[in-house]
């Protein structure tokens, strides 16, 4: 199974630079920086190695662990550089640099001058944790000395909020490097890697989150019944293990964060409702550990759409793959771990079409804001929902011309997700009922339904799992 469905755009883009930097620069500066961030287990360090080994330059990949002290980095660092491909390798088996100004220096010293190369940071978030000086000693040694050899420095992370944060201006990086996000694999990519039809498609996405370790695992034309059977009962399976090791990344066993995290994973949406699944932590730690979590994108905070201002705020996980782990496996790893994984599995059977009703609810309407022109009415630039604090209503889907307080609304729309019941008249029903219930919405207001098993009215314009897919092609 090719591991890098989905990623021609992205070694594209990364083989672009390596030819600017073959090309040379203005002013003799032919040197890149690259920024990359993405997800945990998203597949960013398999992507630059399979980019490095068909480059076939010299290279240093040096990765970043969460050391106690900056020395500890730097020696890790010096061997790995004394181990590299890159011709002055062995400069760093003569000299042992005691800060990071020099092991950088010394760095590009072993840089080739007739040739390009790549030099690979990855998770370099860590290495600025351990030393918050690194960001600005790197941008020096960048200008003095990168700058001005033919080599691609590429600054991989997983702390979103970080990473992005590394070009914001009066930062020591502004403007000197490319920015490059890694997704996880879409749902059309899943279908692709495992030749599934386009509903079973999304089924496989809500449980990998389009993770490749998880989808390198999973049999091609597997149903999620197979795969689950597997995968479950298996304590060693990417799909049991990447959540514990995500988590075990952010934060330390029973944190706070932490503890609200596995709160919003166990289905609770509200402020409320969340500090009381967490323990009624005290409201000013609960405030910090959500501001946490929402800037590192780990959770989601949404306001309901519509012309009127809102302010009932509804948290949730933002990955699929984390949160079916929060809700299924994280909280029963002791089961699976003493060979009843079958317990595990009959609790995903029993629960999964309700679960997957409101997992879904997400997914669909990030694929609706991805679809091109013609698939939604004229003027929807924003797609969400609407809920009042007694969810009477709780509308699916909400289309307008901007958000969150809109001029105008363009749709209102019902997700329906079973196998084997479409939309119907009952369903229709209820639809125009909460469409005359929402602020700015209208008789004129197009009806919309997202349905696993199409329509049985023709009164809603109907948009199907292979319509969705439409919006994940290049």
């Amino acid at each position: 199974m090719d591991g890098f469905v989905g990623r021609v755009r992205e070694l594209d883009v990364l083989e672009a630079l390596l030819r600017r930097v073959s090309r040379g620069g203005r002013a003799g500066r032919p040197g890149r920086a690259l920024l990359m961030r993405g997800r945990r287990r998203v597949g960013k360090s398999r992507l630059v190695e399979e980019f490095v080994e068909r480059a076939g330059v010299p290279h240093l990949f040096f990765t970043a662990s969460a050391q106690p002290t900056a020395a500890a980095d730097i020696a890790l660092f010096v061997e790995a550089a004394a181990a590299s491909s890159l011709p002055g390798a062995d400069l760093f088996q003569a000299q042992q640099p005691q800060t990071w100004d020099a092991a950088l220096t010394l760095l590009a010293s072993a840089l080739p001058a007739d040739r390009p190369s790549v030099v690979v940071l990855d998770e370099m978030p860590y290495l600025i944790a351990t030393d918050p000086g690194f960001e600005g000693t790197l941008q020096k040694v960048f200008d003095r000395e990168f700058s001005r050899r033919p080599v691609l420095l590429v600054c991989v992370g997983s702390d979103l909020a970080m990473m992005e944060a590394l070009n914001d201006y009066g930062r020591p990086f502004h403007q000197r490097a490319t920015e490059m996000v890694i997704p996880p694999l879409s749902p059309a990519d899943v279908r692709d890697m495992l030749d599934l039809p386009a509903a079973e498609a999304f089924d496989a996405y809500l449980v990998s989150g389009g993770l490749p370790l998880i989808l390198d695992e999973w049999p091609a034309g597997a149903s999620l019944t197979d795969y689950l059977a597997d995968a479950v009962t298996d304590p060693t399976s990417a799909l049991l293990v990447s959540g514990e090791r995500a988590l075990a990344a952010e934060f330390p066993p029973q944190s706070q964060p932490g503890l609200v995290l596995r709160a919003i994973g166990s289905g609770e949406r509200t402020f409320s409702l969340i500090s009381r699944a967490s323990g009624g932590i005290p409201q000013a730690s609960l405030l910090r550990a959500m501001r946490l979590l929402t800037d590192k994108r780990i959770v989601e905070a949404s306001v309901p759409l519509s012309t009127r201002p809102s302010k009932e705020t509804r948290y949730a996980v933002a990955d699929p793959y984390l949160r079916f782990w929060l809700s299924f496996l994280g909280p029963y790893l002791p089961e699976i771990e003493r060979g009843r994984g079958d317990l595990t599995l009959a609790r995903i059977t029993s629960s999964w079409t309700s679960w997957r009703g409101r997992a879904i609810e997400p997914v669909v309407r990030e694929s609706l804001r991805r679809l091109p022109g013609g698939y939604l009415p004229e003027g929807t630039a924003v797609v969400g929902g609407y809920w009042t604090r007694t969810n009477d209503p709780e509308i699916d889907l909400v289309g307008a011309d901007r958000g969150p307080v809109a001029k105008r609304i363009t749709f209102v729309g019902s997700i329906k997700w079973q196998e084997s019941r479409p939309f119907d008249s009952h369903d229709l029903a209820r639809l125009l009922v909460h469409r005359s219930r929402l602020p700015g919405a209208d008789d004129q207001v197009e009806l919309v339904a997202v349905s696993r098993s199409g329509s049985a009215t023709g009164a809603v314009r109907c948009l199907t799992a292979e319509d969705l897919l439409v919006a994940y092609r290049d």
